[in-house]
């Protein structure tokens, strides 16, 4: 096929932290090829906490935003208004021939609409995953992001199946892996060297204490107080049995504050001078991680209980067990071939389960086909093989 003289300029979203790990590994092997791909880093500023998102750029290596739109927060329709307006400026001075968005969250809905109505080709990285539960703003996201994009790159063939029952062509739908789990194998000898273990007090004289961990920031289990007052209730009834690490999004501890419910944590200076005792204090609340050093906290649990999508993956090529506190998952082959176990809100479920997987503790399951680490591989290779791209590989 005939290549194109001009590089072919691509710009990259992130705006959430979870962004910034599936970004990372696509932007490095585009990289490979400078002579064909002209990139651009586009931050949109969703998660706008510049130490917490500082510490994943350092982490994984991603250079600095080319583009910062810094929108900061709001509801989720000023959020993805405000972008829609900075990213259309960007579109028309930049002139992309590509658009890469990943995951689910605001800024990938509101940069696909950008680019959609400009005629500018999209990729979504992640498509295909549902949840089926349209109260769920990341669900409105991913379906409305899926039939607007012209290449939808999926993480296991439940994804296919979805796009394909909504209509899409198969021509457009591309089974590649996951492209965080390329972040993570190719960062978790580096993540051993991290101090966390000892800066918590879980390594003395190379001897891992047993431990759990806990992330939480869902809109549904720390926006209403009666549940995330049960949910707290289940971590320190649990704790009696286990410490309990809890790096703790900053939403979640506003939260916790707002409802009055600080009594139900430990925070980390207390936690230090206090140590391990068997109390409802072993629950305690720390500042949220850099990437590498929640990588070496989780790979070194013995459970994690979360409602995040992404750990969900992550534990099941861990091999770690994982408990997901909502009533469903987008993510179903980690229930199905991998760690996870899908247990709700309910306190007496988390509970029970987490009891019964700390004593059984299940042999790592199947780890689902692709998520060897060339994800990133695999999508620059379909990209660079389209008509509207260069066919460079």
């Amino acid at each position: 096929m005939k290549k194109y003289s001009n590089l072919t300029k691509v710009i990259h979203i992130v705006g959430a932290r979870p962004n910034f790990m599936k970004i990372a590994p696509l932007m490095e092997e585009m990289s490979k090829y400078p002579q064909y791909f002209d990139q651009l880093l586009l931050h949109t500023g969703q998660h706008y906490d510049d130490e917490m998102s500082k510490s994943f750029f350092d982490d994984l290596r991603l250079t600095k935003p080319d583009v910062y739109l810094g929108v900061g927060s709001g509801t989720h329709s000023e959020q993805t208004g405000k972008i829609m307006i900075e990213f259309e400026r960007v579109c028309l001075q930049e002139k992309p021939d590509l658009v890469i968005v990943v995951g689910d969250v605001n800024s990938t809905i509101a940069c696909a609409i950008v680019a959609a109505k400009l005629c500018i080709p999209i990729a979504h990285i992640e498509a295909g995953l549902r949840s089926f539960d349209r109260t769920m703003p990341e669900e409105i996201n991913r379906v409305l992001t899926d039939q607007i994009s012209d290449y939808l790159f999926t993480t296991c063939e439940d994804a296919n199946q979805n796009l394909i029952k909504e209509g899409i062509t198969e021509n457009k739908i591309f089974f590649v892996g996951n492209v965080m789990i390329d972040t993570l194998l190719s960062h978790i000898e580096i993540a051993k060297n991290s101090n966390i273990l000892e800066k918590l007090g879980l390594r003395k004289n190379n001897k891992i204490k047993k431990y759990a961990v806990v992330t939480l920031h869902r809109p549904s289990n720390v926006d209403n107080p009666k549940i995330l007052m049960g949910i707290l209730n289940a971590l320190n009834e649990l704790a009696k049995e286990i410490p309990l690490i809890f790096p703790a999004h900053p939403r979640t501890i506003k939260q916790i504050r707002n409802f009055k419910h600080q009594e139900m944590v430990n925070h980390e200076e207390n936690f230090l001078s206090e140590g391990l005792n068997n109390t409802n204090r072993n629950v305690l609340t720390i500042p949220p991680l850099g990437y590498l050093d929640f990588l070496c906290l989780m790979s070194n649990a013995a459970i994690v209980l979360t409602d995040s999508g992404g750990i969900q993956e992550e534990t099941t090529v861990l091999g770690i067990p994982c408990l997901t506190l909502r009533n469903n998952t987008e993510r179903p082959i980690t229930v199905k071939e991998g760690t996870n176990i899908v247990v709700g809100n309910n306190p007496d479920n988390i509970i029970n389960t987490a009891l019964s997987v700390l004593k059984n503790q299940n042999s790592r399951k199947k780890i689902p086909k692709y998520w060897d680490g060339k994800a990133a591989e695999r999508i620059v290779k379909i990209l660079s093989s389209k008509p509207r791209l260069l066919n460079v590989l």
